[in-house]
């Protein structure tokens, strides 16, 4: 009975140091996890929006300045330990709706129309979460 139970545990030793090693990869193959949440650059961001939305050579510049500053803001507002996590809500709606009318006034009517879809898809979580 000793050498099964010796068995045994050897197997489940090393199921639990597979298990362990597999989770580790998992985390450092993540992008940026932040509050448990994807997060991409801006840059990684620019290039999914010039894709998708076919800016033009004049757009990308007003666009990626929109996308640097927002990104900005809401770094400092979530780092702001001054405010309480329903302020930090209050305050990035802000910073969101201010972005969102940038980005009305850049892009053309049906550039705005992808943009609102696929923002609300990664707010129902639905697609890959790419965008902040």
């Amino acid at each position: 009975m000793s050498k099964l139970s010796l068995i045994a545990a050897m197997v489940l030793g090393g199921l639990v140091a597979c298990s362990t090693l597999v989770t580790a990869q998992d985390s450092t193959s993540a992008p940026d996890k932040k509050g448990g949440k994807n997060r991409l650059t801006p840059e990684q961001q620019m290039e999914r929006l010039t894709t998708q939305l076919s800016l033009t050579d004049e757009q990308v510049p007003k666009v990626k300045a929109v996308i640097e500053d927002s990104t900005k803001k809401r770094r400092e507002l979530f780092r702001d330990s001054a405010l309480d996590q329903q302020q930090k809500r209050e305050k990035f709606q802000v910073v969101l709706e201010a972005q969102n009318k940038k980005m009305k006034e850049i892009l053309t009517a049906d550039q705005f129309k992808k943009y609102q879809d696929m923002n609300e898809k990664m707010k129902k979580g639905g697609g890959k979460k790419k965008a902040e």
